[in-house]
């Protein structure tokens, strides 16, 4: 699933508008659009898009031994285990 696939499910779920949801990241629906559109959303904007849903965003390395290299909503890389 591409990242503008989850925003879209997300926006769907929390039941806000795609123009919506650009207005509170503090962008034009046009250029929010554009970037949904080139599936080129950036790890700062995901997190943001959570920030301003009210969820949580996550990406991580799962290692074999079941520990996580995993971007948080901070933005900082955490060391976690599974």
């Amino acid at each position: 699933m591409k990242s503008s696939d989850m925003v879209r499910e997300l926006c769907k779920r929390e039941k806000v508008a795609m123009s919506e949801l650009a207005r509170r990241l503090g962008q034009t629906p046009q250029n929010f659009a554009k970037k949904m559109n080139r599936d080129t959303l950036t790890l700062d904007e995901m997190i943001q898009i959570a920030d301003v849903l009210g969820v949580s965003y996550e990406q991580s390395f799962v290692l074999a031994d079941g520990n996580r290299i995993a971007v948080g909503n901070d933005s900082a890389v955490q060391k976690c285990s599974v």
